[in-house]
């Protein structure tokens, strides 16, 4: 770099640059970079958290795909069983991603208490069933155990219990048809509640509770070895619908395979809007910010005019002065992304250990507090996408440096 322009960056950057006139507008520049990574960090992380706490929850009650036969016609009740003994089954060998298969069946019924009743539907479970995430449902009792004989035990939903008037070991009377048919007598069961759990989403915790399987294959005349259908769980959700073909190629003509984003496709059409409020949210934060800084910049090559007209008859081309000038405007957006990155980083990561953020309307949004997910490569590249956002908006108003004509300018006061 020649002598003028270390000259000129010292005079950009130096002490008495703190002190002049255009000290405020940088600080207000690189607040205004600061809040908008911290909003942009906050949108993007509170989004993907809420749309995969959901995903998280409806693959819970159902996983992320299943298997059943065609008879079923996508029912939620098991209608006509399926063999336990496929290819596929305990291990998805044939296909990469998938994390676990298990076998489970559902029927529908009736809970009946001395005061009150509640249609449910029972779905029963085995000993293959992966009850992790159930494990962070859980509010009271313990998760019941179907590995060794059959269990009386029956997991419910806190939303049952209250309506239900029910707590952890209270015992109750469950009424299934035979099948289907109410002119049949019903098939009575007794079940003692072995923990109580609440997964915040209203429409599916109204309806189920967790019993074993047995029963199930008991009341509907089945063998051991048939069962309601089967439940896959992918590694990478973003490949649902490649895997749902794939297991359709993969599986016997008899059996249909049907995936979640179908299943409940209403809430899978209303995730996709926080993708484009996410946009919508970084759009106005880089524009924002991009003026502040264009204010910034403009404020800086008028106070240094002077400057400006000295280095030009010193024989300094634009493009060199120019530079100058944008690389202080670089330097302080990295503060602006510093400070707000800190800020951001620190109040989101407070908030997936304490999770102190709450709906105040959980039952809208399926979840009580505000779920975070953090991606780093998202953080990186955000960072990068601003920075180089808002320096290509500072081209233009830097243009003004080669409109500015050394004499007029060394006049300048």
């Amino acid at each position: 770099m020649n002598l003028e322009l270390f000259i000129a960056k010292r005079l950009i950057t130096g002490k008495e640059h703190k002190s002049s006139i255009s000290a405020p507008i940088i600080k207000i520049a690189i607040a205004a970079i600061a809040i908008g990574v911290v909003m942009m960090l906050i949108a993007i992380a509170t989004g993907a958290g809420l749309k995969e706490k959901i995903r998280e929850k409806i693959a819970a009650f159902n996983g992320h795909i299943q298997i059943a036969n065609y008879d079923n016609n996508r029912s939620d009740v098991s209608v006509s069983p399926v063999d336990i003994n496929q290819a596929f089954y305990p291990n998805f060998t044939t296909i990469n991603g998938i994390e676990h298969v298990q076998a489970v069946a559902v029927k529908a019924g009736i809970i009946r208490t001395e005061k009150t009743f509640e249609g449910i539907l029972a779905k029963g479970v085995g000993k293959d069933f992966r009850w992790q995430s159930f494990n962070e449902f859980l509010v009271a009792g313990n998760l019941p155990d179907f590995s060794k004989d059959i269990s009386e035990k029956a997991l419910i939903s806190n939303i049952l219990a209250k309506r239900l008037q029910l707590d952890v070991g209270d015992t109750f009377l469950a009424i299934f048809l035979k099948d289907g048919d109410p002119s049949r007598p019903p098939n009575n069961r007794r079940f003692t509640v072995s923990g109580i759990y609440d997964s915040g989403f209203e429409e599916l915790d109204a309806s189920y509770i967790l019993i074993d399987i047995r029963h199930i294959q008991r009341m509907n005349k089945w063998k051991p070895n048939e069962i309601g259908n089967f439940e896959v769980f992918l590694s990478n959700f973003n490949e649902i619908d490649a895997k749902t073909n794939a297991i359709y190629d993969e599986t016997l003509s008899t059996l249909d395979t049907q995936n979640i984003k179908t299943k409940y496709f209403k809430i899978f059409e209303w995730l996709p809007l926080f993708d484009f409020n996410i946009a919508l949210i970084i759009g106005i934060m880089i524009v924002v910010g991009g003026i502040n800084m264009i204010t910034a910049l403009l404020v800086l090559i008028l106070e240094r005019t002077q400057m400006i007209g000295v280095l030009k008859a010193l024989g300094s081309p634009n493009w060199s002065i120019r530079k100058v000038f944008l690389l202080n405007a670089a330097y302080l957006i990295v503060l602006g992304l510093f400070w707000g990155n800190l800020i951001g980083l620190g109040i989101l990561f407070l908030q997936q250990k304490f999770q102190f953020l709450k709906f105040p309307n959980p039952e809208e949004y399926y979840v009580t507090y505000v779920p975070v997910s953090i991606d780093f490569l998202t953080v990186v590249l955000l960072n990068i996408g601003v920075m180089v956002l808002c320096l290509l908006m500072l081209l233009v108003p830097s243009y003004a440096i080669s409109k500015i004509a050394p004499v007029k300018a060394i006049k300048f006061e």
